[in-house]
């Protein structure tokens, strides 16, 4: 009777798959994105926000997205707090920009509510259809440089300078060692296709950092922590300040093209676009990304979105929700390993931002470097996002620059109304608002 429940519900035999090989695929995508629950609430403390609270909110908010996404929509697709997301809620809406982290909360509910509504009248493809693929790749480059530059800061690699702004800090301090070696540990595991490369890497430094007195083990289980410093704590007042309207706007731009690329890409590895290359159910598929982001906000985490890590889960032989499923599963256990996350310094994660820029920044290959029309917006817009630390402002300059270029350079018909538009917007703001 189960076994007939479970095969109508995910139409496992529809699609050539069986209980077991899901349940692996579902442990095989945990494995590798599982660092997400010592790394997320690591980057949003840093924001003011209370450590056990957040681990628990990640954890609840991957598990909604996971079992959406799976019981709904019937992908094998993972879903958590994302990263990029996470590091600009900290560092550029609350640290840099001075908001508090409840109005950012707030922002992020609005992301989600505007990439809600999307999706249901379907303005989805419109919209990524008009953004111009070179600046859709500085974007992800310019993300990837940014979680780089927060990764070598947070070691101590990268250090404040008043005459050349940053500069190269003391290596020989444990914290840069161990992130350095961290960092190594986990791109060698990578390439050589090790499951759960990164949580080795993160837990390997956490337990030699233990041993040589470095770092205090606070235990491995408990009682979930209290989620009560940040459930129902997101401002919405304080998230409708216009000048927060670019922040939303980076929050559902980021989310939008980030679980686009990542839906196709796991679909195209998973043999599950139907005859006409277009991936079914992709509104529900959108709509659980979105719902799960505004769960998160009310939980208090950062934008939740589509993990392309879900690759792994599909390279083990996962093809249905069942998968995603698992992985909901997997991160509700997750809750009663508080201790041990509390245990992960700062320098034990450093070095898997370091590797996820390094994954992020691939997307320059993409880029037509024989085009400077296109080219120069791609490392604009790329450039932008480290240096200025903040993503709202690199994707503002990557569009003024797009249409500005090819404007003067008489491609004005390479502009659409979309990104003429959007550049404008983004000029406006930086002559009267800032």
């Amino acid at each position: 009777m189960l076994k007939r429940l479970i095969d109508n519900q995910f139409k496992l035999a529809e699609n050539n798959t069986n209980v077991k090989t899901e349940v692996i695929a579902g442990i095989t995508t945990f494995l590798t994105m599982a660092y997400i629950i010592f790394v997320n609430p690591s980057i949003l403390s840093e924001a003011g926000m209370d450590y056990g609270a957040v681990f628990v909110a990640t954890c609840l908010a991957a598990a909604i997205g996971c079992l959406i996404m799976g019981l709904w929509a019937n992908y094998p697709i993972a879903q958590a707090p994302g990263m990029g997301l996470n590091a600009f809620f900290t560092y550029g809406v609350v640290l840099g920009m001075g908001y508090t982290w409840e109005a950012a909360l707030g922002a992020v509910f609005f992301s989600g509510l505007c990439f809600f509504l999307l999706s249901i009248f379907k303005v989805r493809e419109w919209i990524i259809n008009s953004i111009p693929l070179s600046l859709r790749l500085g974007i992800a480059a310019g993300i990837g440089l940014f979680l780089a530059m927060i990764a070598l800061k947070n070691a101590g690699i990268v250090v404040a300078n008043p005459a050349t702004y940053v500069a190269l800090g003391d290596l020989s301090q444990p914290p840069a060692i161990y992130a350095l070696l961290g960092f190594f540990v986990i791109t060698a595991l990578a390439y050589l296709k090790v499951t759960g490369a990164v949580m080795i890497g993160i837990l390997g430094i956490t337990v030699i950092a233990i041993l040589l007195g470095h770092n205090e083990y606070g235990g491995l289980m408990s009682m979930p922590p209290s989620i009560a410093p940040t459930f129902m704590a997101l401002d919405l007042w304080g998230a409708l300040d216009i000048a927060m309207l670019s922040v939303i706007f980076a929050f559902l731009f980021v989310d939008l093209f980030d679980t686009s690329g990542t839906l196709v890409g796991v679909a195209h590895r998973g043999k599950l676009l139907d005859k006409d290359g277009k991936l079914p159910r992709i509104g529900r598929a959108m709509m659980a990304d979105s719902g799960a982001s505004m769960a998160g906000a009310v939980l208090g985490t950062s934008t939740t979105t589509s993990y392309i890590e879900s690759t792994a889960g599909i390279a083990s032989g996962g093809r249905t929700g069942l998968t995603a499923v698992v992985v909901a599963a997997l991160f509700l256990i997750s809750l009663f390993f508080a201790p041990l996350a509390g245990s992960i310094p700062a320098y034990a994660t450093a070095g898997a931002l370091l590797y996820v820029a390094v994954l992020m920044a691939g997307s320059l290959a993409h880029a037509n470097w024989e085009d400077p029309t296109d080219a120069a917006p791609v490392l604009i817009a790329a450039l932008a996002m480290p240096l200025t630390f903040s993503i709202a402002e690199g994707i503002a300059l990557g569009f003024i620059s797009y249409a500005a270029i090819k404007t003067l350079s008489g491609r004005f018909k390479d502009l659409n109304p979309a990104v003429i538009v959007l550049a404008l917007l983004f000029a406006a703001k930086f002559l009267f608002l800032d």
